[in-house]
């Protein structure tokens, strides 16, 4: 299995630690994927010329995910701040937002969707800015989406023809709430779609079948980028040809082993 990302890139800046981790979902879910096993992992995206993107880069080559058609732009990298909560959760509390990513677009060339083509898979965010290119991605290469907590239907419905998995962040959702979310996506016909839940269990519906992730009891050091995880790890292994469970099942192994570090994949460097 062949994974590359498109889109987004950052430092997650611990505010506690004066130290920043890097991240963004589509490096995490590169990265990850590559973890999980994957053949090749890429990623495309927008490097500043700050030492936060030259940090990035570095961690991207250790862990052997090719960016080679990712640009440069004059500029800051996105570098959100992160505190913790007396209850020791961490929660993004600002960042810049003059940043190359605010500032700058990805539109996609010839070569890099025949480079692309070349994959299973291309995984995009909702942070990448990247809905206007998601018509040239689906024509060369199958879709993962991650929808974070954008629940609205009418932009579920705008992209979801272009988009063969999908991923949610439902926890904001109760029980009955998160059914009638689940109706209301089936209609899109998507291969897979999910919903992660904070400490809940995801819910994953494969092919109209409903799965739930079951939880085991770990020691939790951070959940920056558990999610990503759970994304990458499911991805590769789902489309290796585990069944539905199996891949759920390893996918969890990888978002446990996330939560047991900093950051997103470690890389810690001081402010």
């Amino acid at each position: 299995m062949k994974l590359i990302a498109v889109g987004d890139n950052v430092v997650d800046c611990y505010l506690d630690q004066q130290t920043y981790y890097p991240g963004g979902n589509c490096v995490n879910v590169a990265v990850n994927a590559k973890k999980n096993g994957a053949e090749s992992a890429a990623y495309i995206g927008i490097f500043g010329t700050d030492d936060k993107a030259e940090h990035i880069q570095y961690a991207l080559k250790e862990e052997a995910v090719d960016f080679r058609f990712s640009r440069t732009a004059e500029g800051l990298s996105g570098q959100p701040q992160v505190s913790l909560t007396d209850e020791g959760d961490r929660v993004f509390v600002g960042g810049p937002k003059n940043t190359v990513q605010h500032k700058l677009k990805l539109q996609l060339v010839p070569e890099e969707l025949e480079y692309i083509s070349e994959f299973d898979l291309c995984h995009v965010s909702c942070y990448s800015s990247m809905e206007s290119e998601l018509p040239k991605l689906s024509n060369v290469v199958n879709v993962s989406f991650d929808f974070s907590n954008r629940l609205e239907i009418d932009y579920v419905k705008s992209i979801a023809p272009h988009i063969n998995y999908a991923f949610f962040s439902a926890a904001d959702l109760a029980n009955d709430e998160l059914d009638g979310f689940i109706e209301q996506v089936k209609a899109f016909n998507f291969e897979v779609f999910a919903m992660t839940r904070g400490s809940l269990p995801a819910v994953f519906v494969c092919n109209g079948e409903r799965i739930e992730q079951k939880l085991n009891p770990i020691q939790v050091v951070d959940t920056m980028g558990a999610g990503d995880s759970l994304i990458g790890g499911f991805l590769v292994n789902y489309i290796n040809g585990e069944s539905p469970e199996a891949a759920l099942e390893k996918a969890t192994k990888s978002a446990e082993t996330t939560c047991g570090i900093y950051g997103g994949f470690g890389y810690p460097k001081s402010f």
